[in-house]
């Protein structure tokens, strides 16, 4: 099965995203201050634009794993139709989103200076029109709800996974203890052969002694009876010449 690399980048999207909204705030209160010509406006303007830069970049790479998943099918991946158009309207929202941001950063009226644009997208001639801004809002709010829930799906997957490590270690843990105690076990059955052993072993120590004791008083016994014979047969050698 492919893998799909989605997750992946949206991850790191979300993170531009939300580290290029703050360059935004910032270069616009910048801007509704300083002059043209300020050295803290030009850098705000140019760390907002690499920021921009790096972050369609990573759209990029976004919109193509969408592309994988729309031409391989969306079964491969183990997907919804309705998560893969999920993540469509989410390449469109960034894309808008970037593209809002970056003609606030290129525009140069006094207009935009006392008024940052929308971050939508740059200002529309329609945007007086009420049922234009209502369907923008809904489709805002739609767009809100779906990624959130993709993140509760993606959270309840995470908390699966976890949950069946924890399983698997708490089997692993089951089975070591078990194995533990088979050991101990063994390790008693051979201390106490080793004890018996130990006293068996006292026990033929103390009849060797005893038997070896023995014998040096037989010998001794012996010796006396052989000298006393030899004596007397010299004694009665000596007597009789």
């Amino acid at each position: 099965m492919s893998t799909d690399p989605y997750h992946a980048v949206q991850q790191e999207i979300q993170t531009s995203l939300q580290t290029a909204s703050t360059l935004r705030a910032s270069f616009l209160r910048i801007r509704s201050t300083a002059r043209d010509d300020s050295e803290e406006l030009i850098w705000a303007r140019n760390e907002l634009k690499a920021t921009l830069a790096a972050l369609e970049a990573d759209l990029e790479d976004l919109e193509e794993s969408v592309k994988i998943v729309e031409s391989t099918g969306a079964r491969m991946f183990g997907l919804e139709e309705s998560e893969v158009m999920q993540r469509r309207q989410y390449v469109t929202h960034v894309r808008r989103e970037i593209e809002g941001m970056r003609a606030e950063v290129e525009s140069e009226s006094g207009a935009s200076r006392s008024r940052p644009h929308s971050r939508l997208g740059p200002p529309s001639p329609h945007i007086g029109n009420d049922s234009l801004k209502t369907e923008d809002v809904d489709s805002q709010a739609e767009w809100a709800m779906q990624e959130q829930q993709m993140m509760i799906h993606q959270q309840d997957e995470t908390i699966d996974t976890i949950s069946g490590t924890l399983s698997t270690l708490a089997e692993q843990a089951g089975l070591m203890g078990r194995e533990i105690g088979e050991h101990n076990e063994m390790l008693g059955d051979l201390e106490r052969g080793v004890d018996q052993t130990d006293t068996k072993l006292d026990t033929a120590m103390q009849r060797m002694r005893k038997f070896i004791r023995q014998t040096e008083e037989t010998k001794s016994g012996w010796c006396i009876v052989i000298l006393i014979i030899v004596l007397m047969v010299l004694l009665l050698a000596v007597i009789l010449v």
